[in-house]
C-alpha cells in the first residue's frame, strides 16, 4: 500500500506549531487543559469544557481506533494506487478525532473499530501523523 506522492504541508505557525512538529521525537501530543487535563484539538483559546484559559502541548499514547474511512482511487496525487483516508478516535479522548491517512495496510483490509497507532511522514520541520494497524 502505498502513501500519496503529493501532499500540501501545514504552516508551522502559532497556535498549532508544536501539534505539526512533536513527531520529531515520534509522540504525539494536543493541547492539554491545565485545569481539568480535557484535550483541546484543534487548538483553541480556552477549553470548551471548563473554560479555562490555560493549557499546554500532552503527550498522548498515539494508539487509536478507527472511526470512520474512505479509499481514494482518484490519481490526483501523482499516484495511481488507491490509497485510505480514515476518521481515528484517540483513546485517551473518543472525542478528539483526526483526518489522517492509514498506512502499512491494503485498503480492503481495513475495518471499523480498527485499532491503529500513529506513525509520522517526516517532512522536516512538519511531521504528519498517520497510523498503521496495531500488530496483533
Amino acid at each position: 500500500m502505498s502513501e500519496p506522492a503529493f501532499r500540501v504541508l501545514p504552516t508551522t505557525d502559532e497556535p498549532s506549531a508544536f501539534f505539526w512538529t512533536s513527531g520529531a521525537d515520534g509522540t504525539l501530543r494536543f493541547l492539554r487543559c491545565s485545569s481539568c487535563a480535557y484535550l483541546i484539538h484543534p487548538p483553541a483559546p480556552y477549553c470548551p469544557r471548563c473554560q479555562a484559559r490555560e493549557a499546554a502541548p500532552g503527550e498522548v499514547s498515539g494508539r487509536a481506533t478507527v472511526h470512520s474511512f474512505t479509499v481514494n482511487h482518484q490519481p490526483w496525487d501523482g499516484s495511481t494506487d488507491p490509497y485510505v483516508i480514515a476518521l481515528v478516535s484517540i483513546d485517551e479522548q473518543p472525542d478528539v478525532r483526526l483526518t489522517t491517512n492509514l498506512v502499512d495496510v491494503e485498503p480492503d483490509d481495513v475495518r471499523i473499530g480498527m485499532p491503529v497507532e500513529v506513525v509520522f511522514e517526516d517532512h522536516d520541520p512538519v511531521f504528519i501523523p498517520v497510523f498503521r494497524p496495531v500488530a496483533p
